[in-house]
């Protein structure tokens, strides 16, 4: 290491919050009795391994990153195709969904969960390299630049929606959606696009309840996608069987009140609470404080992504932390959101805290690029420059 004081040190100290948060959490989720797996050892595992990752990220530098992003973006693809076609002994459906390899001794990788960063690299080189070729904005160069970044994004996006996997998807357009704030885009594309997004997301909300088999005929929905609104909308309804999920975790969330039934007192069978609905885990033990301080540690987290990307005057840096920050918050906001009601059910996992490990690698991959940042951030006497 070039120099240790370059290394992040509050970041580090946020990540092992988030360390503890999970390893407490799975560790009673575990032990509840519906488990025979060792998941909390497994997690600490991916933990370490996720270590080993930013320790060879934070090395590589502003121009490294921009050389090996369409190599990253490339094998994200071929990764993605090949869980799609690839015979379900080697890419197993699981729930509905054709989206992991099945790895000898490693159990299962996700190849989207790394493909979201992948796009985060692909979005900042792509904005970044538009403003050094185009120095001069127009309507004309702020249209060209958000049609690249809409094909880059979309590309993963189809791929993703083929497994089907929904929740991803939704993560790759929170990313674009934060790239192409922070890109300098004009106001006369975004307002009119967003407004048709906004439409069609309600006129797909209208037809997912009164018209579902348009969908399915025309745009290739599933029914198990439909069920999940279905159970958002009137939960107790179906809690015997699509709403069940969600009616366990509000009332596992519910029955911990203020301060929870302390640690380990888990009385409320959530079915694989130890992945998605880890914040029910969460919330029954510790209540509404415990639940409050793990929401305030994920606050903390975007704050300082934020102040990073605000202080590096380098705006490729600035793209990434964008990104990163983006992915984040939404998966925080929809899993979050999810346990309590407030957002349909999308399989999204809590960042850090759920276990699993292609989770866990894609999230550290992600720090890792912050890492990389503040491992190479200069500062100068006099100058703007960095």
């Amino acid at each position: 290491m070039k120099n240790q004081s370059n290394i992040d040190y509050n970041l580090v100290f946020i990540l092992l919050l988030l360390f503890f948060a999970s390893c407490i959490s799975i560790y009673s989720a575990q032990s509840s009795g519906q488990y025979v797996g060792n998941f909390l050892l497994k997690q600490v595992l991916w933990y370490g391994v996720g270590c080993g990752i930013i320790a060879g990220v934070i090395t590589l530098d502003s121009d490294q990153l921009k050389k090996i992003t369409w190599y990253a973006y490339g094998l994200g693809l071929v990764l993605l195709v090949l869980v799609v076609v690839l015979p379900e002994s080697i890419a197993p459906r699981i729930n509905g969904a054709k989206s992991w390899f099945k790895v000898p001794g490693m159990g299962s990788l996700q190849p989207s969960e790394f493909v979201k960063v992948f796009v985060i690299l692909a979005l900042s080189r792509v904005t970044w390299s538009h403003h050094e070729k185009y120095p001069v904005k127009s309507t004309g160069t702020d249209f060209i630049l958000l049609a690249k970044l809409g094909a880059t994004t979309f590309v993963p996006f189809i791929i993703i929606m083929q497994q089907p996997d929904l929740g991803t998807s939704l993560v790759l357009l929170a990313i674009l959606t934060g790239t192409v704030f922070i890109a300098g885009i004009t106001w006369k594309l975004l307002v009119p696009i967003f407004a048709g997004g906004a439409s069609i997301a309600a006129s797909i909300l209208y037809l997912v309840i009164w018209k579902p088999e348009w969908l399915e005929k025309y745009l290739g929905f599933h029914q198990y996608q439909f069920s999940r609104v279905y159970s958002w909308i009137d939960p107790y309804t179906y809690q015997s069987s699509i709403g069940f999920q969600l009616t366990r975790s509000l009332l596992a969330i519910g029955s911990g009140q203020t301060k929870g039934k302390g640690f380990g007192q888990l009385q409320v069978y959530l079915p694989e609470s130890h992945t998605d609905f880890i914040f029910a885990v969460v919330g029954e033990q510790f209540g509404f404080i415990g639940a409050s301080i793990l929401i305030s540690i994920f606050f903390l987290l975007i704050y300082h992504l934020t102040k990073v990307g605000m202080e590096t005057k380098n705006n490729y840096y600035t793209y990434l932390c964008v990104g990163v920050i983006s992915m984040i918050t939404f998966h925080v906001f929809q899993n979050i959101g999810m346990t309590i009601g407030l957002l349909p059910i999308t399989g999204i996992p809590l960042p850090f805290v759920s276990y699993g490990g292609s989770s866990l690698m894609g999230n550290m991959l992600a720090i890792a690029l912050i890492f990389s940042i503040r491992y190479h951030h200069k500062k100068y006497m006099f100058s703007t420059k960095e």
